[in-house]
């Protein structure tokens, strides 16, 4: 079966509007008055919500940018008329993750300042690959509860991604294999102002439960 480009190009506009959904700015003015990127790293993700607000506002941005990525992967493909995971179906899916991250990235609804895109990303991932995902949330978790680093913890789940569908799902598809590997591609380079800091010693420990650090 051909790809539905005509439909193909509706959905990935439709993904990349639902990850432009600033969830972080949106409930930190919304809720506590307070713009997420003015404070701590400047950056408009759920980490920085974490770090600044604390778990009541961290937990409900994650579970939201999650939602970004996992939604209009598992839901639009439905419409699409492709049978499920052909090759056109794999395409289309892989084409979504990357529009819903590339909407977190630069959200048209927060002048382009976006986050880094780890949440929405795993979202996608849920929705494509269930299982190797939740193997890299056990890798995130066990890397961040050793050292406290959201964000070497990040980088490790994100290289544990294409090395689990390769090596433990022996995943068949050379598209959702290269997706994995360009997906691992994107997250070294979001955070490479944060490996910069790993290796010179000066990165930030994290307790992802603790006190939120701005008054509001």
């Amino acid at each position: 079966m051909e790809f539905p480009w005509m439909f193909g190009l509706t959905a990935m506009a439709i993904s990349y509007l639902c990850g432009s959904v600033p969830s972080s700015v949106w409930w930190g003015k919304g809720f506590f008055g307070v713009d997420i990127r003015e404070h701590g790293s400047h950056n408009a993700g759920a980490t920085n919500t974490f770090r600044v607000l604390g778990p009541k506002a961290g937990i409900p941005v994650l579970l939201l940018d999650v939602l970004k990525g996992f939604l209009p992967v598992r839901l639009l493909p439905l419409w699409s008329g492709t049978e499920p995971y052909s090759d056109a179906w794999t395409l289309l899916r892989v084409l979504l993750v990357s529009a819903a991250v590339l909407g977190h990235l630069y959200p048209v609804f927060a002048e382009f300042r976006g986050g880094k895109g780890i949440a929405t990303s795993l979202g996608g991932v849920l929705a494509i690959h269930p299982g190797s995902a939740m193997i890299c949330i056990g890798v995130f978790f066990i890397v961040f509860m050793i050292t406290r680093y959201v964000s070497l913890s990040s980088l490790l789940a994100a290289v544990a991604f294409p090395v689990v569908v390769t090596f433990v799902y022996h995943e068949p598809s050379l598209v959702l294999k290269s997706f994995f590997v360009l997906l691992c591609v994107v997250v070294f380079y979001t955070h490479r102002q944060n490996i910069g800091r790993l290796l010179q010693g000066k990165e930030t420990r994290m307790d992802l439960f603790g006190r939120r650090n701005v008054k509001t």
